[in-house]
């Protein structure tokens, strides 16, 4: 945010874009590194901030480590984090009836008020079943546990019939969902439990600093068409590389 109140701060300063037509404002290193030193950033919201993204993102052990060393509490029980990971590995792997298990055991409220997830877990079984060509078994889950489902939203209906269709095709390259048995369709369902279960904790579902980062972006671009200024390119070093004169 501090960096949004600058570039908007800066932006307020700058003519209109009608007067900027044949020239940018420069703004030299020295004020741009003035104008940030002016911003005072506590150091307990920092801390704050990177805690928040270790428990969102499920690093147990170096939140801990995070505590210790910097005093800073996180707003949940770091038990929790390894529970909430052995759900989230499982389903990676494909062992969505362990996940389950998993998952009702840590809260039993979280499938029961969330049908779209519990649908999208008994699916993402359908699809381990196919993968495992267990073609019969396949179906009869199908039949048993999804169709009543999609007889009462149309939209699990669809996903139904996609998920199906992969027993049609004998070569999956030529299926056009063939992508459902590809990773990424374990890392989607992965991460729609991981956020329903933070969700039922209290806890946001998305760290706080990638939408601090996208912010960063967007005000850059926005002085880019006003300004030259120093600019950071490289997010991993926050480096600021002197303005194209």
């Amino acid at each position: 945010m501090f960096l949004s109140r600058i570039v908007l701060r800066d932006l307020d300063s700058i003519d209109s874009p009608a007067s900027m037509a044949s020239s940018k404002k420069v703004v030299t290193r020295d004020e741009w590194e003035r104008k940030l030193r002016d911003v005072k950033i506590r150091k307990e919201d920092m801390n704050r901030l990177v805690m928040n993204f270790l428990v969102t993102e499920g690093f147990v052990d170096a939140a801990d480590k995070f505590r210790i060393e910097s005093g800073t509490q996180p707003d949940i029980d770091l038990a929790t984090i390894t529970d909430r990971m052995e759900v989230k590995r499982a389903v990676q792997s494909g062992n969505v009836q362990e996940a389950i298990e998993k998952i009702n055991d840590l809260n039993p409220t979280i499938l029961d008020t969330n049908p779209q997830l519990y649908f999208h877990l008994q699916q993402q079984k359908l699809i381990e079943l196919i993968r495992a060509g267990k073609i019969n078994e396949a179906l009869e889950f199908a039949q048993e546990e999804l169709a009543p489902r999609g007889e009462e939203n149309q939209a699990f209906l669809e996903e139904i019939e996609k998920t199906v269709a992969l027993l049609v095709f004998e070569d999956i390259k030529n299926c056009p969902y063939g992508e459902l048995l590809d990773v990424s369709q374990r890392l989607r369902t992965a991460s729609e439990v991981n956020a329903a279960i933070l969700t039922s904790q209290s806890h946001e579902k998305d760290p706080k600093l990638p939408s601090l980062l996208k912010m960063l972006i967007w005000t850059q671009n926005q002085l880019d068409e006003k300004a030259a200024y120093p600019r950071i390119n490289n997010f991993s070093t926050a480096a600021l590389e002197d303005p194209a004169i």
